[in-house]
């Protein structure tokens, strides 16, 4: 009695074990519009469609002559009715599944979409083949209906529920030839895979502008602009500068100018935090004037562009071909976040300082509790800097063109700071001469 129980035990828990959610899952899709059909090649690890119990063969092989139809039911459960594909805004049908076969994991046949089709409908496995069955891959043709391969095509995924972590690896293959490669995680959504510059520019102003309000070093940063500095002319031109100088080093970014080496995000996220530290010190000892703020601003504004560009990185491919008209999008969504920001913070820190504590007070409190937030960021990151070795150039015409190019993006830079610092000055030398007591004639 106790034998059979024990034994009954063993078993569910090695079923529980045989479907429990895999950790890391890649998936792989093609994706090609011909004529007036779309293709869909996708494969998934087998362990990863936890609901079907596929036959097995002695400690744990893939049963492969009576394994056809739990694949196809498989790839019914979670490719045929999850996936969504769109043509223009019009949702397709359902898709016939074409084809559907085990492979070895070991299979390389998905480095393209010919091979990867040739593999479904070409032989299958013999059935001798010990596969362990969570070892196996499930290739899949699903075929949709379309009206014409020229149309726009958008595609919701829909696998983020194969495992804990769902890398999904796509690539698009229009009737041009000019290939598009996907790779991200979980559920992005609706991807639209040629998207008009105006879709692309609409996701992206979204993007910055949840962005800026996710970031909290971000938030921090521009609270310390607004405590010392709550009128809305100076803000105006501060927060301005912030802005024009991170879209300077992201739109340079962006475009590969930045370094790619392993140590240059952490060395940024370092300064940005120095960043905050500084401002948060600057308001507690005094903040300087609105013509040094700004400048000051921007310089710390650059700095965090870098820092805007690293979590741009993997939404990028979702720009199409109009990258330039979404970094802009990008910036303009920040800009919004910032002035939704100020919007709030403005009014908030006049009712403080008007009804709780003095200003200057006040000012010294919440600086210094940012200060010290960001002094624990700036060690931390620190810590992380020191892990990587920082290695001299190479001096050689890449190193040459790269240096000529900032060179040339520091002397514009510069040359923008004088001139706004030019306009400031004559601005603020005529309003002390209409603001100087005029001294009346004896004669008169």
């Amino acid at each position: 009695m106790r034998v059979g129980i024990a034994i009954s035990g063993l078993l569910l828990a090695m079923g529980a074990a045989a479907h429990d959610i895999p950790n890391d899952v890649t998936v792989q899709m093609f994706l090609r519009p011909a004529g007036d059909k779309l293709d869909l090649l996708v494969r998934v690890p087998v362990k990863a469609m936890r609901d079907t119990d596929f036959p097995k063969l002695g400690p744990g092989y893939l049963d492969l002559a009576h394994a056809g139809q739990f694949l196809q039911d498989a790839a019914t459960v979670w490719l045929v009715r999850a996936v969504e594909m769109y043509e223009g805004n019009s949702r397709l049908a359902e898709p016939r599944l074409m084809a559907v076969r085990a492979s070895l994991e070991s299979d390389k046949s998905f480095a393209s979409y010919e091979s990867a089709l040739g593999n479904i409908v070409g032989p299958r496995l013999p059935e001798s083949t010990q596969v362990p069955w969570d070892q196996a891959m499930l290739d899949a043709w699903l075929e949709y209906p379309i009206s014409s391969d020229q149309a726009q095509f958008s595609i919701r995924p829909g696998v983020e529920r194969l495992g804990l972590r769902v890398v999904t690896v796509l690539r698009f293959l229009p009737p041009s030839g000019a290939t598009r490669a996907f790779e991200f995680e979980g559920d992005p959504g609706v991807i639209r895979l040629d998207p008009r510059w105006y879709q692309a520019s609409l996701r992206f102003v979204q993007a910055g502008f949840l962005h800026i309000l996710d970031g909290t070093d971000h938030l921090l940063f521009l609270l310390c602009l607004v405590i010392p500095f709550r009128q809305f002319r100076q803000l105006l031109l501060i927060v301005t500068s912030f802005t024009v100088a991170h879209s300077f080093t992201l739109i340079a970014s962006a475009y590969g100018m930045g370094p790619d080496a392993l140590w240059f995000p952490p060395l940024i996220e370092t300064l940005i935090a120095m960043s905050i530290l500084y401002m948060a010190l600057e308001n507690i000892v005094g903040a300087s004037s609105v013509g040094r703020r700004w400048m000051v601003t921007f310089a710390f504004g650059l700095v965090h562009g870098f820092g805007f560009s690293f979590a741009l990185r993997q939404t990028l491919q979702f720009a199409g071909s109009h990258m330039l008209t979404s970094l802009v999008s990008f910036n303009l969504g920040v800009e919004l976040g910032q002035l939704l920001v100020l919007a709030v913070c403005i009014p908030l820190l006049d009712l403080l300082f008007r009804y709780v504590v003095a200003e200057r007070m006040g000012t010294i409190i919440l600086s210094a509790l940012v200060g010290h937030t960001a002094w624990h960021w700036m060690t931390d990151r620190w810590n992380q800097l020191r892990q990587f070795r920082i290695s001299t150039p190479v001096l050689n015409a890449a190193f040459a063109a790269s240096a000529m190019r900032w060179a040339m993006f520091i002397i514009a830079l510069g040359g923008i700071v004088w001139l706004v610092s030019l306009v400031l000055s004559k601005k603020e030398l005529a309003k002390k001469r209409l603001n100087k007591p005029q001294v009346a004639n004896v004669g008169d």
